[in-house]
């Protein structure tokens, strides 16, 4: 259910809010599923996004990239573990992807997930162009590059800048491989200072 509190023009709520209305005004992709995909380089602020989204319905499920990945150098390799999480949605049995811990840096348990009737996917990638029919929504988020690589080494720590700019250029292959921007339904300012704007397409 949707929150009734007013969203100021421009705000993460009102940003939220958009991304969720045109979710539910659309058919769901996956069996009785919607999946909203939040993609956008590191830093640029989709896991607030997502968290937002997930405010304004209590059944949504939200599920973090960073969880999919093998470590830093596994932003190619995810596309296994996505059609195992996704694809098994379409017929409603549950999805499943094996969990990376980044502390102990392997996979340390298979996570189940159930058909929820909103599936938030958050991160880098999670808009892959081979999902393109089974994504309800894409959102692209974005910020200038300085501010997100800033962010990042504000909640990770200054020594991990290498494995910052190397994940840096593998974003930039990544997004120019798969134009996931160019694909997007709506795109978002991550630093905040406009409106999001719902892409309309002929």
């Amino acid at each position: 259910m949707l929150s009734e509190e007013p969203a100021a023009p421009g705000s993460p709520q009102e940003t939220a809010r958009l991304v969720l209305d045109l979710a539910l005004a659309r058919r769901p992709t996956l069996g009785d599923t919607r999946l909203v995909s939040i993609d956008g380089p590191a830093g640029s602020g989709k896991t607030t996004l997502a968290a937002g989204v997930a405010a304004l319905d209590p059944g949504a499920r939200v599920i973090h990239m960073d969880d999919l990945y093998d470590g830093w150098a596994g932003l190619d390799d995810v596309a296994r573990q996505l059609s195992t999480l996704v694809r098994p949605l379409i017929v409603g049995k549950p999805g499943f992807y094996r969990r990376y811990d980044w502390h102990r840096g392997e996979f340390v348990e298979t996570v189940d997930v159930e058909p929820p009737p909103l599936l938030v996917l958050e991160g880098v990638g999670s808009g892959r162009a081979e999902l393109g029919t089974l994504i309800t929504v894409l959102v692209w988020v974005s910020a200038p590059r300085e501010l997100r690589r800033r962010r990042g080494l504000e909640r990770d720590g200054e020594e991990l800048a290498p494995q910052w700019d190397g994940w840096m250029r593998q974003e930039d292959a990544h997004f120019a491989t798969q134009r996931t921007a160019e694909r997007a339904d709506i795109v978002v300012d991550g630093t905040g200072s406009g409106p999001a704007e719902l892409v309309r397409r002929d």
